[in-house]
């Protein structure tokens, strides 16, 4: 069996107890992963990586970002939505379409790695929505849990209370509208490059999920995927992937 767990697999305590009553989900998911490594496949991410998106506190998140499931090609899928190892090459092409919004967006230059730990650090949540894939074979692990577990990470976050924005991309992160209240919303077409032109491009998810945030009186995301080292800002000069 594929060991999963809300107190061995680098969950944040907040999550874990947040996530309280889920063991056996979890359990009757690391029975269906073992099954899928019996009958020969892979699974992504790494096993270690797979909940990975909870171990920062949940007391400090301030943007939901919500994916799909992880990127289906080996070495690539970080748990983490939308992220890669900071190695891959090329970008997957969703990514490389999130980088080019950020750039019109706040005149961010496009990074030429998909490692989005500045982002996760900062209090932005990058959920998957099934947070485990069979190598190459993208959405094979749909309908089999991992559904119930993220609904229910979504469903503690908006009962903690802002300040809080969700950014959802895409038909199947905005189906969970319902479950977001009175949470303030920035959503658009998917970065997909098959849905890319049809809504995303153009959407300025950055600087309107800051402008989201300040009027909650939280401060704003530096959206640098490589922020430089901290430095004594010019007066009255704000960084780049602050500025909206």
């Amino acid at each position: 069996m594929v060991a999963l767990s809300l107190s061995g697999s680098g969950i944040h305590p907040e999550w874990s107890a947040a996530l309280a009553g889920s063991e056996d989900q979890l359990l009757a998911i690391g029975a269906f992963l073992a099954a899928e490594q019996d009958a020969g496949a892979t699974v992504l991410p790494a096993r270690a990586d797979i909940l990975r998106a909870l171990r920062r506190p949940l007391s400090e998140v301030r943007v939901l970002i919500v994916g799909q499931d992880p990127y289906p090609t080996p070495g690539h899928p970080i748990g983490l939505s939308f992220a890669t190892e900071r190695h891959v090459r090329p970008l997957p092409r969703s990514l490389t379409n999130i980088y080019k919004e950020l750039r019109d967006d706040l005149g961010i230059p496009m990074a030429p790695h998909g490692d989005l730990a500045a982002w996760s650090d900062q209090g932005v949540l990058l959920l998957n929505r099934v947070l485990t894939v069979r190598a190459g074979s993208a959405g094979s692990h749909r309908g089999h849990g991992w559904e119930q577990i993220t609904e229910l990470a979504i469903r503690r976050l908006v009962e903690r209370g802002g300040p809080l924005v969700a950014i959802l991309w895409g038909r199947d992160a905005r189906n969970l509208r319902p479950l977001l209240g009175s949470v303030p919303i920035v959503e658009s077409a998917h970065p997909s490059p098959l849905s890319a032109a049809s809504g995303f491009f153009g959407s300025r998810p950055f600087s309107r999920a800051n402008t989201l945030l300040e009027e909650q009186g939280a401060s704003p995301i530096d959206w640098r995927v490589d922020p430089p080292a901290a430095q004594p800002e010019a007066s009255g000069a704000a960084p780049s992937g602050l500025s909206h």
